[in-house]
Formats: C-alpha cells, structure tokens, sequence
C-alpha cells in the first residue's frame, strides 16, 4: 500500500516537473539544438576576399546576421559538401569564424539577391541552409566598395 502511495506521488511530482520547466533550461534545450544560432562580437572575426572586417563593418555583418530571418534547411548528401562549401556559380563569401562551446566553426556566407546561403562547418560535420536579410544580401556588394574606396 505504501509503495503505490509513493509511486503515485513520484509520478505525479515528475509529472509537474517536466510540464512545467522554468525558462533556463528551456531556453538552454533550444540553443543547443538550433541551426542559425546567434553570434556575439567577441569571439568573431568576419573576412571577405582575404581581408578581415574590423569596427564598424565587422559589427554591421554580425548585427545583419544576427536579424537574418531563417527560412530553410538543405540536405547534404554525403560526398557533397565541397559543392556547398565553395559553389561555382558565387564569388567570394563572407568568412566568419567563431567558437560554439568548445568547438571552432567556420560559416560561409554566399549572398545572392533573393536569398543567402549559410554553410556552418565544425570539425567534419557541414550544416547549409538559407536566410532572408535585405542588408546581407546585398553585403558583399558593399563590402567590396569600402575595401576598394
């Protein structure tokens, strides 16, 4: 009888536990398994054709990344992921590298004019999807005048 008193309040406190869990964890479970994670200005650094983005540039492509609205995932086949990685069809992305946790990842930019192209890659795993931003797709375009002027 005291087993299943004890069982019965057990389950009905797990019960409530997990139904109702606060908004660290929740908020922790969700960064862990999100694609187009947000990235922080102190440990990135932003590079396009060789040269590295610095002050006011550098935090202008963070912020627009940043605001990027997500719309969708691409599937890799394996064996294919130099296509993603640099597409023949583009011209130079934008180079971010950053650490996520304990592991360095490199993102591609590719920017064209109705979408962006995300490439995240860590250790051997490469991750592509697309974004939509206004201001990112037409970054490349920008970057190249203030480099050049």
């Amino acid at each position: 009888m005291t087993w299943t008193v004890l069982s019965i309040i057990l389950i009905s406190a797990v019960k409530i536990l997990v139904t109702c869990l606060p908004t660290g964890p929740v908020e922790w479970l969700i960064r862990k398994f999100e694609i187009h994670s947000k990235l922080s200005d102190e440990n990135v650094s932003v590079s396009f054709g060789g040269n590295h983005l610095e002050g006011k540039e550098k935090l202008q492509v963070i912020h627009d990344f940043n605001e990027a609205i997500f719309l969708k995932q691409h599937y890799i086949f394996p064996g294919t992921e130099e296509l993603y990685l640099h597409p023949e069809n583009n011209e130079n992305p934008l180079v971010i590298d950053t650490k996520s946790g304990k592991k360095d990842v490199r993102i591609y930019v590719h920017c064209y004019n109705d979408h962006v192209d995300v490439v995240k890659q860590y250790k051997k795993k490469v991750v592509a999807y697309s974004l939509s931003s206004d201001r990112l797709q037409k970054c490349p375009k920008l970057v190249k005048m203030e480099l050049l002027g």
